[in-house]
């Protein structure tokens, strides 16, 4: 899979799978994240497996309807920006991507 430079070191976890939810890759990030669940050896593995149910149903139905989910969860203290996307090259469905993104647990809005 080719990538950018940056995405390597990105300060979020990146993490892509293709239509039938094979993990592609992972950044630096996310291989150190899901460490305890083998990290870089994911790659090659089904994302589904890695999530208990009602969470692997709900991901399965969000890749067959093609449709975003974003969400926040706190764990240990820590505070995620949970953003899960399709992604399209030249307009054909090819996977799925999750960022995590680490977030103040007071974080400031603004509206504009």
């Amino acid at each position: 899979m080719r990538e950018e430079a940056w995405i390597r070191d990105f300060n979020a976890t990146i993490t892509v799978c293709d239509r039938e939810g094979m993990i592609l890759d992972m950044n630096n990030k996310a291989c150190r994240v899901f460490e305890k669940n083998g990290g870089s050896k994911l790659i090659g593995t089904n994302v589904l497996d890695c999530h208990p149910e009602p969470a692997m149903k709900k991901l399965k139905q969000m890749m067959e309807a093609r449709v975003e989910n974003c969400y926040t969860t706190e764990k240990n203290g820590v505070k995620k920006l949970v953003f899960q996307t399709p992604w399209f090259i030249d307009e054909e469905y090819m996977g799925f991507i999750e960022l995590q993104i680490e977030i103040p647990l007071n974080m400031p809005h603004f509206q504009r």
